[in-house]
């Protein structure tokens, strides 16, 4: 017989939370983009569009038949990160984007390049599971090569906090499948080891960055943040009486430094309540992977995109209270933007997917979209 998406038996695997802990997290961020800008907000509204659009097709795909497409999908994003060394666009520095042939667009393939390395690594964990006591050199290593190239691919853009973030999800989810000890210790020491090498080829701008943050003074962007996040109180203020965004005091107030806004707004009432909102998001996300033990290739995916939105969140916002360098880490889901609020939501709709077609093989049907 043939099942259908909408079939009850499938939708009872669809997690609703998730998409209720969603909606306040990206209303809000909808409501505080449009006090900053009329035109901000219609173009947030424009990527919520697509966004959803994004969600409804992959979450339809037969993602679990075509499974063996995700290395295709790997390999195409690590040739377009390559294209951007060869043909890339340079913006403020930096050689990130790919031009669209006859549309006048850029795409951003380090943003393209997250669904396809969280897919890979379930993927390749999925066929290569740990042992009881994890993993040893070997398959750490082969394991490895598939987090580096991206890594290093990112980095030399320059993205170090993209590439960084990479890194360290692919860290993040070896550590939970499981790796003997003695590979964690060995690699620590070798970091500590290099640390001020590699600070020695970082590139100025990154230096800077570092130097700004260790500084008895706060660089001016986080001076007027922090001034924005005092400013709020407790229960924050109106919008006419919030300066430090309405007078353009705070920079970049919709999309890095908009959770400064916020507070300065809603105060600490409102950013503990955000806090909330993603912490149960994080919470809900890493709960499912009890009911997925056995099957690397979802609970990869979750405890992956668990570890991105951590990082994101609280990158973030160590950012914007003086407590981490200033680097282009948006809040998720947020900030204003369109590449990483859509990637975040094709993750959400891969999950989902994987969640619902994890009892294929218990009927027999083959998923109709």
């Amino acid at each position: 017989m043939r099942l259908s998406f909408f079939d009850r038996r499938v939708l009872s695997h669809f997690d609703f939370l998730l998409i209720l802990l969603l909606l306040p997290i990206v209303g809000l961020s909808f409501f505080l983009v449009s006090e900053i800008s009329t035109m901000l907000a219609l173009k947030q509204l424009a990527y919520v569009t697509v966004a959803i659009v994004c969600f409804i097709v992959v979450f339809f795909f037969p993602l679990r038949k075509y499974i063996w497409l995700i290395p295709f999908f790997y390999w195409i994003n690590i040739l377009l990160l390559i294209a951007v060394k060869l043909f890339g666009v340079t913006k403020l520095g930096a050689k990130r984007w790919l031009e669209i042939p006859f549309l006048e667009l850029t795409i951003q393939p380090s943003e393209l390049m997250k669904p396809a390395f969280i897919l890979m690594l379930g993927y390749i964990i999925a066929r290569r599971p740990p042992s009881k006591d994890g993993y040893e050199w070997i398959e750490f290593f082969k394991i490895s090569f598939y987090i580096l190239l991206p890594f290093f691919l990112i980095a030399s853009e320059p993205d170090l906090g993209t590439a960084t973030i990479i890194l360290l999800v692919g860290g993040g989810v070896l550590l939970s499948v499981g790796i003997k000890r003695k590979i964690w210790v060995t690699l620590l020491s070798l970091f500590l080891l290099s640390s001020t090498i590699i600070y020695d080829n970082l590139h100025d701008y990154q230096k800077k960055r570092i130097s700004d943050f260790l500084a008895e003074k706060p660089s001016y962007h986080v001076q007027q943040s922090i001034i924005a996040i005092g400013s709020g109180g407790f229960f924050g203020k109106d919008k006419e009486d919030s300066t430090q965004t309405q007078l353009k005091f705070l920079p970049i107030s919709s999309s890095d430094f908009i959770f400064a806004y916020l507070v300065e707004r809603f105060g600490f009432f409102g950013a503990l309540i955000v806090i909330l909102l993603y912490a149960s998001l994080i919470l809900n996300l890493l709960s499912l992977t009890q009911k997925v033990k056995k099957d690397y290739q979802v609970s990869v995916v979750i405890v992956a995109v668990a570890i991105l939105l951590f990082l994101y969140m609280s990158i973030n916002i160590s950012m914007t209270i003086g407590l981490a360098p200033v680097v282009g880490v948006p809040l998720p889901l947020f900030s204003h933007g369109g590449s990483s609020f859509i990637t975040f939501i094709v993750l959400f709709a891969i999950i989902e997917n994987l969640l619902v077609s994890r009892f294929k093989h218990i009927y027999d049907f083959d998923i109709k979209i």
